[in-house]
């Protein structure tokens, strides 16, 4: 059990496909619901990334529907990270600016 105090861990999963005008949330959920999500999201290969903020704003977003544009600037910082990430680009440690 989870300290009071503790915020319960949240998790969101975007995807897009080439017919979408941006990102859908296809996943979301706290506590049990968003372990499951990362967990399905690593057993697959998918790179995870912690972002309490923007987690925070995507989880407003409804299920299968488009990010905001209001959110399409992160999400492109975040994407092309994990773009440089993905062909073994050296960062330093740096992570994006969300």
């Amino acid at each position: 059990m989870n300290p009071p105090d503790r915020k319960r861990q949240s998790a969101v999963a975007l995807a897009y496909q080439g017919q979408d005008s941006a990102p859908r949330v296809v996943a979301k959920g706290r506590g049990l619901i968003a372990q499951a999500i990362i967990e399905h999201a690593r057993e697959h290969g998918v790179f995870v990334h912690e972002s309490e903020e923007l987690v925070g704003l995507l989880m407003q977003v409804e299920l299968d529907q488009s990010i905001p544009p209001q959110l399409y600037l992160a999400v492109a910082e975040l994407l092309a990270w994990l773009y440089r990430l993905e062909r073994g680009e050296s960062f330093a440690d740096e992570k994006p600016r969300l």
